[in-house]
């Protein structure tokens, strides 16, 4: 008798899509997970008639068994079953069959892909009930303290039914507060503060005189009785991360750093970077400095030193050396010219607050290191705050491999199978959608000069508009959102901004963006974390179209911003605008040639179609110096903890033990 076809019980479209998606052994593992869901949909009618009591007694039996060293795969099955009866009895919700295999891929340990609008939130409540079920942690990290306080309280009323706790992390949270949330079984957080409260808890274990493997070695549970501070996490044992690609790679070049105490020179080092900033305008490329535009390296020439040494310097910098003043009037200078107000930062409430370059988001926490995030402050006349030494660091790399079990999921990872898998040691998985994909991309249209760009866009949004149809364009910084606004209203055309801003108003913002004749105009969409909606007669006029602006440094964030239309099966376009004087063709190409499409531009006057390759080429370079510069970050990182190993220190505190 010839085996039944595992997956043979699926529609037959969603079956086809299954099998496509994959190949070689991704797609045994498929068949595999293909007959566990055959044995949950089974499930499915004995759970629907059982209590609220019955369906929390089965899990608690889940529980024991888990506690009692069962092992989880044993128990996918029932506790899939179980997740997807509770999302449909507390908030009208029934994980689609792509969801459940989303499930098992995160579970499994994989990077699970799905599209925007799939409903990542609710996959990932499978593996992360499963993974809680032994009582040891699980983490969730989302990009920002709103989604993880968002997601944890959409999805608490599944994980209540089923008898777990949940807690949430956020960053005003005080040492009690945070002790409790990690002492749930599931806690919802960022990685930032997942990151620095591992540091914080590093440093006092050692303060207290104890050997920190003793409390955080693997799958440690153990708990301080006596007075006095206590840690507030338990050993790393499971952790989910919401847009993967974004924290667990672009984010991995940022370590987590805790400054230490007690730098005398404060004063003098403040008025040295207010010193520099002043003076820094007054430098001329060529004459005065020398700048490498691939590293962003700025070095005084002689000419540019004697220059600086003919400044006057107010007395508290008369014991500065002069090294130390060229290094500092060489970071002014490189600050003065690449980081811009409402591009790079913001200034809000006093502080410089970094603009995520992949997200558009503020990167609230975040600083720049060597000494660019203080001569940012000075430059824009806020307080400097001064760093004094390091006490305790990780990069996101390191914090997310302590883990026992890891996991990701994301709109966008294809692109970067391969860093995932030689990091992380972890298979991205593409999940087919729910229902086959309508989204139509539209001709690239090129101009010669970004100024033509803008017009030319702002013409393409009007006309939409007066069709009715919905339009999203995303613009790759906030003053270029800015700018396209002003264009828009000139024409009469109604609209909604949403840029780093406006980060309070960003999800009502976007929910609306769907429908009939709405035109928002966004930095960055990629993790915005809300589903767009169509409106009523909408995917009769086409859908939402999205306009993309100009190319952005990774390929992934240009897909994950169109992939915003189309959600769902719904009808949606996206059309790219391109200018020679994108940044794109410069910071891929080298200086020389970018000059030399900015000067064909100016004398062009119609469309250049037939230079998209170009642009291509430009972005695949780009990314191919992030893909060195991380791998150089890695192996710097291992060399610093093998020789602090080697000496007997702590690899994550600068000070010996």
């Amino acid at each position: 008798m010839t085996p039944r076809d595992p997956l043979s019980q699926l529609p037959k479209g969603l079956r086809a899509r299954l099998l496509a998606a994959v190949g070689g052994p991704t797609a045994r593992r498929m068949a595999q997970w293909g007959r566990l869901l055959d044995e949950i949909n089974g499930l499915e009618p004995v759970l629907q008639g059982e209590s609220d009591a019955q369906l929390r007694r089965r899990s608690l039996s889940l529980r024991f068994r888990a506690k009692s060293g069962e092992r989880l795969d044993r128990m996918l099955v029932e506790a899939f079953a179980l997740v997807r009866e509770a999302a449909v009895r507390t908030l009208e919700l029934r994980h689609f069959d792509v969801q459940m295999i989303g499930g098992m891929a995160l579970f499994y340990g994989n990077i699970a892909e799905m599209d925007t609008g799939e409903g990542k939130t609710l996959t990932a409540t499978l593996p992360m009930y499963l993974r809680a079920l032994p009582g040891k942690g699980a983490h969730l990290a989302t990009v920002n303290d709103y989604l993880a306080c968002r997601d944890a309280e959409t999805m608490k009323p599944i994980y209540r039914l089923l008898g777990l706790t949940i807690g949430v992390i956020e960053t005003p949270d005080t040492s009690d507060k945070r002790r409790s949330a990690y002492a749930c079984d599931i806690t919802y957080g960022t990685a930032k503060e997942f990151g620095f409260d591992f540091l914080r808890d590093r440093l006092l274990l050692r303060r207290m005189g104890r050997q920190a493997a003793d409390f955080l070695g693997e799958g440690s549970s153990e708990r301080w009785d006596q007075g006095g501070e206590q840690p507030v996490q338990r050993g790393p044992y499971f952790a989910l991360v919401d847009e993967a690609d974004s924290v667990l790679i672009d984010e991995a070049r940022t370590p987590l750093i805790i400054g230490s105490l007690g730098d005398k020179a404060r004063e003098q080092v403040v008025a040295t970077y207010q010193w520099a900033a002043e003076h820094a305008p007054q430098f001329v490329e060529d004459e005065h400095y020398d700048y490498e535009h691939d590293t962003k390296k700025v070095e005084l020439t002689q000419v540019g030193r004697q220059f600086l040494r003919s400044l006057t310097q107010p007395e508290l910098l008369r014991t500065v050396g002069l090294v130390d003043l060229y290094q500092y009037m060489e970071r002014a200078i490189r600050v003065h010219r690449d980081y811009h107000l409402d591009r790079q930062y913001v200034v809000r409430e006093g502080e410089i607050v970094i603009v995520d370059e992949f997200t558009g988001r503020l990167a609230e926490g975040r600083k720049w290191r060597d000494g660019i995030h203080q001569a940012v402050e000075a430059k824009e006349k806020v307080e400097v705050t001064v760093p004094t030494g390091q006490a305790a660091r990780i990069t996101v790399q390191d914090l997310f491999l302590r883990y026992r079990y890891l996991a990701g999921m994301t709109g966008t990872a294809r692109t970067s199978a391969r860093e995932f898998r030689k990091i992380y040691k972890m298979r991205v998985i593409a999940i087919p959608t729910n229902k086959p994909v309508q989204r139509r991309r539209l001709p690239t249209r090129i101009y010669g000069t970004a100024e033509a760009k803008w017009h030319a866009i702002a013409d393409e949004v009007l006309e939409l508009h007066q069709q009715g149809r919905p339009v999203l364009i995303g613009t790759r910084s906030i003053d270029k959102s800015e700018h396209l606004s002003r264009l828009l209203s000139e024409r009469g055309t109604p609209h909604q901004v949403l840029n780093a801003n406006e980060i309070a108003k960003e999800a009502d913002i976007v929910a609306l963006a769907g429908q009939a004749g709405k035109v928002t105009v966004a930095t960055n969409m990629a993790g915005r974390g809300t589903d767009i909606k169509l409106g009523e007669g909408v995917p009769e006029a086409g859908g939402l179209h999205v306009i993309v602006t100009e190319m952005h440094d990774a390929a992934r964030v240009d897909r994950q911003l169109c992939g915003r239309c189309g959600r769902q099966g719904d009808p949606g376009t996206y059309r790219f605008f391109l200018a020679l004087e994108d940044e794109i063709l410069e910071s891929g190409l080298g200086p020389k040639r970018g000059d030399k499409f900015k000067e064909l531009g100016a004398k062009t006057t119609g469309q250049l179609d037939a230079l998209a390759r170009v642009f291509r080429k430009a972005q695949r370079k780009v990314e191919r110096r992030h893909f060195r510069d991380r791998n150089v970050l890695l192996h710097h990182e291992r060399q610093r903890k093998k020789m602090q190993r080697e000496m007997g220190q702590d690899p994550y505190l600068d000070t010996p033990d």
